[in-house]
């Protein structure tokens, strides 16, 4: 079997999942079918592949360590209907890959991120999210804590905001370090998330309303009015909390007991008045 072939890479953030109760979970979450298309993100060994490919599904997957690649290719050789990739998830261009393979068709993903970028690709995801049908990923169980939390609570913050924005973001199950080869300190979770078809809420100019978000939380210790202020939001001339004020926001408040609403509000009046150092 390949999973005894290759052991994990400490700098590629690999913990191989081996357990076939949790395989089958995340399969049931993405629910393959013979008609969809699936990108798997970092198919490792091909324990999670072999069961989405089982499904006849147009499979593609992009794997960052060199060394499995040929273990994957022999895997599925002659199964025409599946493709592996060597490439950086970060750096490959998601709408060629995808665009090109199945022209107009949405794509269901399946991943298990490693730690140390899962934000990052989070975020990649979000700037794409036209392309997917739905995406089903492990994370750090910390990390998804953030991408459910409510406001006024420690766990929430910018990810939770600027993700809540493009998609539906639903906690399907934890994963307990047993399941992992090597085993994780932390326990992990599986999220679902479905694109949405526009926005959740308006907010003006999508830039200027990261840029927002990120500096109401860049210092969570201050308020918001000073946080803004320290991100380059200019209130010389006190415009900046008059926008405070016509959206009903105490510039006193934290940044982190506003909603993912009362951000888009302030986003708007900003964008209006273009409220920038």
């Amino acid at each position: 079997m390949m999973e005894k072939k290759i052991k994990a890479k400490k700098e590629f953030g690999q913990n191989f999942l081996v357990d076939d109760n949790v395989l089958s979970r995340i399969v049931s979450c993405v629910a393959p079918g013979s008609d969809d298309c699936i990108l798997e993100v970092g198919p490792g060994r091909g324990a999670l592949s072999r069961l989405l490919v089982a499904s006849g599904a147009r499979f593609v997957a992009v794997e960052w360590d060199r060394e499995l690649i040929p273990l994957l290719h022999a895997e599925f050789a002659g199964n025409d209907r599946v493709e592996i990739g060597h490439g950086d998830i970060l750096r490959v261009d998601l709408p060629q890959i995808l665009t090109t393979r199945a022209p107009g068709r949405k794509w269901k993903v399946a991943a298990n991120l490693p730690y140390n970028i899962s934000s990052q690709v989070l975020f990649k995801f979000m700037e794409h999210c036209d392309l997917f049908e739905s995406l089903v990923l492990m994370l750090q169980k910390e990390v998804g804590d953030r991408l459910t939390a409510p406001a006024a609570c420690k766990e929430y913050g910018a990810l939770t905001v600027l993700l809540r924005l493009h998609f539906d973001i639903r906690r399907e199950f934890i994963v307990k370090p047993g399941s992992f080869r090597p085993v994780p300190k932390v326990d992990s979770a599986v999220l679902s998330f479905i694109p949405l078809a526009a926005p959740r809420v308006e907010v003006g100019d999508e830039e200027l309303f990261r840029r927002l978000v990120k500096g109401a939380f860049n210092q969570r210790r201050k308020t918001l009015l000073n946080s803004l202020r320290s991100a380059g939001f200019d209130d010389g001339d006190g415009s900046l909390s008059a926008a405070l004020s016509r959206c009903g926001i105490d510039g006193l408040r934290r940044g982190e007991t506003l909603s993912l609403e009362e951000f888009a509000a302030l986003s708007r009046d900003l964008c209006s008045g273009k409220t920038l150092a």
